[in-house]
């Protein structure tokens, strides 16, 4: 997926953590309450995931 920051990313991970049960919902912030609480776990799981090449450490400079 692209345009999501690793803030986002990060939230979404720790939101799909949760509904995995693999941490407390009392552990999230706000943004990954929020996605916990409206999202899908496949939702979740895409905006989680980032592809390698999207990275900006892997992109060529124009």
């Amino acid at each position: 997926m692209t345009g999501n920051t690793q803030d986002q990313e990060k939230a979404a991970g720790m939101a799909l953590a949760a509904k995995r049960g693999e941490i407390e919902k009392e552990q999230l912030n706000d943004a990954a309450r929020e996605m916990y609480d409206t999202m899908t776990e496949a939702q979740l799981k895409g905006l989680a995931e980032t592809d390698p090449k999207l990275k900006p450490e892997n992109r060529s400079r124009s």
